[in-house]
C-alpha cells in the first residue's frame, strides 16, 4: 500500500536520533558497570533458575572491511588469531558460568560478526561445542547465524545446519555493481543465489535476507531490480536496514563518497519502494524495518503482540535474559545492560585476569523500565497504550508520562498517530518516523542536540 508522505514532514522530522535497540541507549551507559555489577546481575540470575536465556556469540572477523560497514569488525586471515580469540571465548564461557551454574537451558543463539562463516570447520564445530558443553541447547529452539554469502560454500551451509542451526541470515546489501563498487563490496548474483538455493537444500526452516538503502549509488531504478531479486527468491524474512553514515564512529565510512549519497528525500523513497513491493508481495511490515512472510514466527508474533527489538534487530523474544560472549557483546539480564571491551586487547586482558570484560553498561531504573516497555510497544505494537504498565510497575502510563504524552499531540496534527480513548495508536504514515515517536519518550537525549552520535531518522 502506497503511503504519501509530504516533503515537509521528511524535512521537519529528519534529524539525528537512536534505532532504539535498547533503552536507555548505548551512549548513556557507564563505565561504573563493569565487572563487580556484571557479578551482581549474574548473582541474580543464578537465584532464578527457572528463566530461559538467549545467548549471543560475537565473531568479528572478515576478509576485508567494507566500506559502509557499522560492525566492530577485525580483519585476518591469520588463523592462530582466531583459534586465540576462540581460546578467550572460551574462558568467557567458564567466567559466566561459575557465577551462573553450567547447563542453563537455552532458547535463543544468535552467532553475528564480523562474518561467523569466516572460520574454517574445526573452528565453528570447536565454537559451537563450547557453548554446547557450557549451556543445554532447547532442541526446538531458535538457533541463528549471520553469514557472507561471498566466503561460504555449499558444504559449509550443510556443515551448519549439522551443528544445529535452524536459521540463517545472508548479508546482501544491494546487488547493483555501481553501488558495490562504491561500497567496497563485490558480490555477485549467481554465486548468492546458488548459496540461497543451498540453504533451502540443507532444511533450514527460515531463510532470510539483509538489505541496506540509503548506500551511495543507489537510485529507486537499481534498488527495485534489487527488489525484484530477493522477490523470486522469497526469503522468509528481510532485513531492510537504514545506512547509517558515522565516520566519526567508524572511521572506514571516510572511504564513502558522499556525494554518491541519496539525498534524504531520495533516500527515503527507497525504504517506501520497498515497503511497497514487499507489502504487494504478502509480505508483513514488521516495526520499524523487517518484512516477514505471512506465516513466519515473526508475522505470528506480530498478531499476538509479543514482538521484541534488541541489539540482533526484531526478535519473537523466547527468553527475558541474553548473554553475551566475545568483543563488544551487549547482554541483557537481570534488569541491567552489560557491553564488552570494544577492544580485542582489552577483552583478552580482561579475561587474563579473571576479569569479565565489561567496560560500561546501566542499570535500569523502575522510570526506565516504564518507558522501555512503552518504547518497544511502539517499536513493536505501533501503539501506546495507557494501561500498558499498571500491573508491572503499578502505576498507569497517561499518569506516569503526562507530559511525554502531550508533547505527541503535535504528530497527531501531522497525521502521524491517533489519540483514542486507551492508547496513541501509530499511522501507517506515522511508521516511517518511529524513531521520532519514541524520542518524545527519552528522558536522556540531550535537547540542544549535543554531540553527533546518533543516524539521521530518515
Amino acid at each position: 500500500m502506497s503511503v504519501a508522505v509530504p516533503t515537509e514532514l521528511l524535512s521537519k522530522y529528519d534529524r539525528p536520533g537512536p534505532r532504539y535497540t535498547s533503552y536507555p541507549t548505548v551512549p548513556v551507559w557507564t563505565p561504573e558497570v563493569g565487572d563487580a555489577e556484571y557479578r551482581r546481575a549474574l548473582g541474580d540470575l543464578a537465584r532464578l533458575p527457572e528463566d530461559e536465556l538467549s545467548l549471543y556469540l560475537h565473531l568479528p572477523f572478515c576478509l576485508a572491511r567494507c566500506h559502509y560497514c557499522g560492525c566492530n569488525s577485525i580483519v585476518s586471515r591469520d588463523p592462530e588469531i582466531i583459534d586465540g580469540y576462540l581460546d578467550h571465548v572460551e574462558r568467557e564461557l567458564g567466567l559466566v558460568t561459575s557465577f551462573l551454574g553450567r547447563k542453563r537451558r537455552v532458547v535463543q543463539l544468535h552467532w553475528g560478526g564480523g562474518s561467523p562463516n569466516y572460520l574454517d570447520e574445526s573452528q565453528l564445530r570447536r565454537a559451537f561445542g563450547m557453548i554446547r558443553s557450557a549451556f543445554e541447547i532447547e532442541p526446538e529452539g531458535e538457533i541463528s547465524i549471520e553469514i557472507d554469502p561471498r566466503i561460504a560454500t555449499r558444504e559449509q551451509i550443510f556443515l551448519l545446519r549439522e551443528l544445529g542451526f535452524n536459521r540463517i541470515s545472508l548479508g546482501i546489501q544491494d546487488f547493483d555493481r555501481r553501488v558495490q563498487k562504491a561500497i567496497g563490496r563485490t558480490q555477485h548474483e549467481h554465486p548468492t543465489r546458488e548459496l540461497y538455493s543451498a540453504c533451502r537444500d540443507a532444511g533450514f526452516e527460515s531463510v532470510n535476507l539483509d538489505l541496506i538503502y540509503g548506500l551511495p549509488a543507489q537510485t529507486p531504478e537499481s534498488f527495485e531490480r534489487t527488489l525484484s531479486t530477493i522477490l523470486e527468491l522469497r526469503p522468509d524474512r528481510v532485513a531492510c536496514y537504514s545506512y547509517a553514515h558515522v565516520p566519526w564512529v567508524r572511521p572506514n565510512q571516510k572511504k564513502v563518497d558522499t556525494t554518491f549519497l541519496p539525498a534524504p528525500n531520495d533516500k527515503f523513497r527507497l525504504f517506501q519502494l520497498a515497503v511497497e513491493r514487499f507489502q504487494a508481495a504478502g509480505y508483513e511490515w514488521i516495526g520499524l524495518d523487517h518484512f516477514a512472510r505471512s506465516d513466519d514466527e515473526l508475522a505470528v508474533a506480530l498478531q499476538r503482540r509479543s514482538l521484541h527489538r534488541s541489539f540482533m534487530g526484531y526478535t519473537t523474544r523466547p527468553a527475558e535474559h541474553l548473554l553475551a560472549f566475545g568483543v563488544s557483546g551487549i547482554g541483557d539480564l537481570a534488569n541491567r545492560f552489560v557491553q564488552n571491551d570494544s577492544s580485542l586487547d582489552g577483552w583478552q586482558q580482561a579475561l587474563e585476569s579473571d576479569r569479565l570484560p565489561v567496560v560500561r553498561g546501566h542499570r535500569l531504573s523502575p522510570d526506565d523500565l516504564l518507558r522501555r516497555e512503552s518504547i518497544l510497544n511502539l517499536m513493536c505494537n505501533l501503539e501506546l497504550p495507557f494501561d500498558l504498565t499498571s500491573a508491572r510497575f503499578g502505576v498507569r502510563l497517561h499518569e506516569a508520562l503526562r507530559e511525554e504524552l502531550e508533547r505527541l499531540r503535535p504528530y497527531e496534527k501531522d497525521g502521524l498517530v491517533r489519540f483514542e480513548t486507551d492508547r496513541v495508536a501509530v499511522t501507517e504514515t506515522g511508521r516511517f518516523f518511529l524513531r521520532n515517536l519514541c524520542m518524545e519518550l527519552d528522558a536522556y537525549l540531550d535537547p540542544t542536540g549535543g554531540k553527533p552520535v546518533f543516524s539521521r531518522t530518515v
